[in-house]
């Protein structure tokens, strides 16, 4: 999914969503004008961080060592899993640390857990931390329930709360969400699918929509964006939509599903797929049944080594490929601001999420499409993934032909 990034195409188009949100916010803006007069020259420095600022290098997290340094109190990030992605260990953690320690804040101000899927875990995990004098917790939660119970019990004690990648659905009050634009992603996926089956000449598309685990609030904004995008060709006939099984993120889950499905309706020739485990999964489904590459397209999320390697094999129309060392820069600004006691600038705060009817302050991120064509210029180019781990031997030809070196 994720290592060490560049991206100068990625922050030149989250540059520009900035641009044009800060401009409607007068309230985030006076925030910034107060917190830059409280904090001297450092924080006026400090206040020009933006969504925008983040770089492979973590060169703009040196502009929040004064921040850090006003901050007390532990920092406690709660990760959710390793079973439903790979990340979490893999990127975010690493991430973090290297986000946290760039802008200057001690070890031993920082502690991240993994709750290995458990709510009860991770609420045990939430309360050592306050316990240990957490005054922010930053939260992926497992499920948007046990988060809010979470961020609740926090939120009473006097700690602030940060929703990381997912949002807490009916979650504190005052609270900001930094994700990607998640909408984004699943309009990504809907319009790789269109464009895959354009290319892979498939004819009649009789398509399976397969969807993320729906106590994921992510997995209700990917559904949103593919079903939106694939909603003109299933009206005008163009294309069928055979059916919208329940979802899950457990591939294990993922395939079963998508066998049922298909035996009861073996016209299935194209199938969305929310992520690459669940992609690969499929697919793997699809090799059992001795179906030809670029035939029954699929789509998926992550820019995972799995995932990276079905789109040389001809199984995955793509992937979305989020830089998740620069959602773990703008998750850990937004913590240190919380425990200096600051607002966090408009300029990194730069749009806003549904929560029911209620707008969540948001940092978010911008996606990136990726396919053969430009797999070499992104995921491979900004470290996300080695071409070797990417080029084995059984795809060395076909790392060839997308000029992956």
């Amino acid at each position: 999914m994720h290592h060490s990034l560049q991206r100068a195409a990625l922050v030149a188009v989250a540059a520009t969503t900035v641009i044009g949100m800060v401009g409607c916010s007068s309230k985030s803006t006076t925030n910034t004008t107060a917190t830059t007069a409280a904090g001297g020259t450092s924080t006026t420095a400090a206040a020009s961080i933006s969504a925008s600022s983040f770089t492979a290098d973590y060169s703009a997290m040196a502009q929040l060592k004064s921040i850090a340094s006003q901050g007390k109190g532990l920092i406690g990030v709660l990760l959710p899993d390793t079973t439903t992605s790979a990340r979490y260990e893999s990127f975010d953690r690493p991430y973090l640390i290297k986000a946290f320690q760039a802008a200057g804040l001690s070890t031993t101000d920082l502690k991240i857990d993994n709750a290995q899927g458990s709510a009860a875990t991770m609420q045990t995990q939430a309360e050592a931390d306050i316990t240990q004098g957490a005054t922010v917790l930053l939260i992926d939660p497992i499920d948007s329930g046990s988060g809010a119970a979470i961020e609740a019990n926090a939120t009473a004690k006097g700690v602030k709360v940060v929703d990381y990648d997912r949002l807490v659905k009916g979650g504190a009050s005052g609270r900001t969400y930094v994700s990607f634009d998640n909408v984004k992603v699943g309009q990504l996926i809907g319009q790789g699918e269109i464009d895959c089956i354009a290319a892979w000449n498939v004819a009649k598309p009789n398509v399976l929509v397969m969807d993320g685990d729906p106590t994921d609030n992510n997995a209700l904004l990917f559904s949103q964006g593919y079903n939106g995008v694939l909603k003109a060709k299933f009206d005008d006939g163009s294309y069928v939509k055979v059916g919208e099984p329940a979802g899950t993120w457990t591939p294990s889950v993922a395939q079963t599903t998508f066998e049922q499905q298909f035996s009861a309706h073996p016209n299935i020739n194209a199938v969305i797929t929310p992520n690459d485990d669940n992609a690969n999964a499929v697919i793997a489904a699809l090799q059992k049944s001795s179906i030809p590459p670029k035939k029954f397209p699929t789509t998926g999320q992550d820019a995972s080594l799995s995932g990276l390697q079905n789109i040389l094999k001809g199984y995955q129309c793509g992937t979305v490929y989020k830089p998740i060392n620069l959602e773990a820069q703008g998750a850990a600004a937004v913590a240190l601001y919380l425990r200096a006691g600051k607002t966090p600038p408009s300029g990194l705060a730069n749009g806003t999420t549904k929560d029911g009817s209620t707008d969540i302050q948001s940092v978010l991120l911008t996606p990136q499409w990726v396919t053969g064509q430009n797999m070499e210029a992104t995921v491979i180019k900004d470290g996300a993934a080695k071409a070797s781990d990417v080029c084995i031997a059984a795809l060395a030809s076909a790392c060839t032909a997308s000029g992956i070196s």
